[in-house]
């Protein structure tokens, strides 16, 4: 047998890329303390927390509108699957979290979706999980957004759009004439 033969099937490993932003970063470098482009391993036991109390967290904002524990992440498999997940938690009772549309309250917790924003005061963070099958650890990828994550978005029409793509609301006067009404009627 050759020494490949015998190796180990190789195993991936599930990955969480967040991309953070602050409106103040290159003033204030609140996320000094962060370790940006860089894989890190985290067991599969531990809940990473963020927040400014270095003591406790794993991940430290520097800013003192940040509570102590912001947030704390939880890896797990879903029962009767081989998916693994993450869930958040709030951990500040100062402050509302958001997770896309879900506001989590002091010690509310939600699934993570594959890919969403996370918000708490003028902090935005975007959520991604790269899938994998590691059962002992998972991986962390920061990342530093120059722009914000949250850009102002158009609110999607209302109205169904016709097979041939073109709104009517884009066009409120084709198909219809002009109408006369007699002020007596």
């Amino acid at each position: 047998m050759t020494s490949f033969e015998e190796a180990g099937t190789e195993e991936t490993v599930t990955c969480l890329h967040l991309t953070f932003y602050h409106p103040c970063q290159e003033d204030k470098m609140m996320f000094r303390c962060l370790n940006f482009c860089k894989r890190e391993q985290v067991r599969a036991d531990e809940v990473p927390k963020f927040g400014r109390d270095s003591n406790i967290c794993r991940y430290n904002l520097m800013d003192t509108r940040v509570s102590r524990i912001q947030f704390a992440l939880q890896f797990y498999r879903r029962m009767n699957s081989s998916e693994f997940c993450f869930e958040i938690k709030n951990m500040s009772k100062r402050t509302k979290l958001m997770v896309d549309q879900t506001e989590l309250g002091y010690l509310n917790k939600t699934d993570l979706p594959w890919k969403c924003i996370i918000c708490f005061g003028d902090y935005q963070i975007l959520a991604e999980i790269e899938e994998g099958d590691s059962v002992d650890y998972f991986e962390t990828y920061l990342h530093l957004a120059k722009v914000p994550i949250l850009q102002e978005k158009c609110l999607p029409s209302l109205q169904p759009v016709p097979e041939n793509g073109i709104s009517p609301s884009l066009f409120p006067s084709q198909g219809k004439s002009p109408m006369e009404i007699d002020e007596n009627e």
